[in-house]
């Protein structure tokens, strides 16, 4: 990807200096939207390929602009950044759509590295064969699921994530490795972050009848399973991001 162009939706104008100056210093183009109203402005009239985005906005709360991203674009990758970092304010930055939540502060070296793990997960696919198990299909290429030809909205790191358990069907997979090759930085074992995405995987195959399923596999992580080999248990259902290591 060539000069990624970043939209950044920030109401300080100290902050959004800092980034912006930081970014630009790192190649990448930046636009500026002092509210969350201008940002979607931006988002339906520009070529955005990621969003940076603050919670607390002046007019449209950030979870309401995520919200309304997702309407627009299911695919377009989205981090929240923050001053508010509790549990709660975590799942909910998250079920709104959000790929990845970043507190303030923060080290710049960290934000880059979580924005180039973002924007590696939208590049061309090298495979273009879709990846299929009974009526569940997803097109690596046009970066689509459906589930007996009926479109399933996946945000990009349900997508991701779905993906790299399908292409390892019937294996265990440890939450290090899912972290690392689909979020794409160090694995934090202080949050169970994988499970939450894992939960919200598992209901939306549910909702859109698919028969294929993921298991997790105690004390390792998870694991695909084929749509004859059985029914999904949503024993784990409602997990929620934790600050102590929960990941069992």
């Amino acid at each position: 990807m060539t000069d990624p162009h970043i939209l950044l939706v920030e109401d300080e104008p100290d902050v959004a200096s800092f980034i912006r100056q930081g970014l630009e210093e790192e190649q990448y183009r930046v636009t500026w939207a002092k509210n969350g109203r201008r940002g979607l402005e931006y988002v339906q009239g520009d070529d955005i390929d990621l969003v940076l985005l603050d919670v607390r906005l002046p007019d449209i709360n950030g979870l309401d602009v995520c919200e309304r991203l997702r309407i627009h674009d299911t695919h377009l990758p989205v981090m929240m950044l923050t001053a508010l970092d509790a549990v709660e304010d975590r799942v909910a930055g998250l079920r709104s759509g959000a790929d990845d939540y970043l507190p303030k502060p923060f080290a710049f070296d960290e934000l880059l590295a979580r924005i180039e793990a973002l924007l590696r997960r939208v590049e061309p696919q090298e495979r273009d064969e879709p990846l299929e198990d009974g009526a569940l299909r997803l097109d690596l290429a046009a970066r689509r699921c459906s589930v007996d030809g009926e479109e399933v909205h996946l945000t990009p790191t349900e997508f991701d994530l779905l993906a790299f358990l399908m292409v390892r069907k019937g294996r265990a997979v440890s939450r290090e490795d899912i972290h690392r090759q689909v979020w794409g930085h160090d694995f934090d074992r202080g949050t169970n972050l994988i499970d939450v995405y894992v939960n919200y995987l598992r209901r939306k195959l549910s909702d859109a009848g698919c028969d294929s399923h993921i298991e997790t596999v105690r004390g390792t992580g998870y694991r695909f399973e084929s749509a004859d080999t059985g029914t999904a248990s949503l024993s784990d259902a409602e997990t929620n991001v934790q600050t102590t290591d929960g990941g069992g």
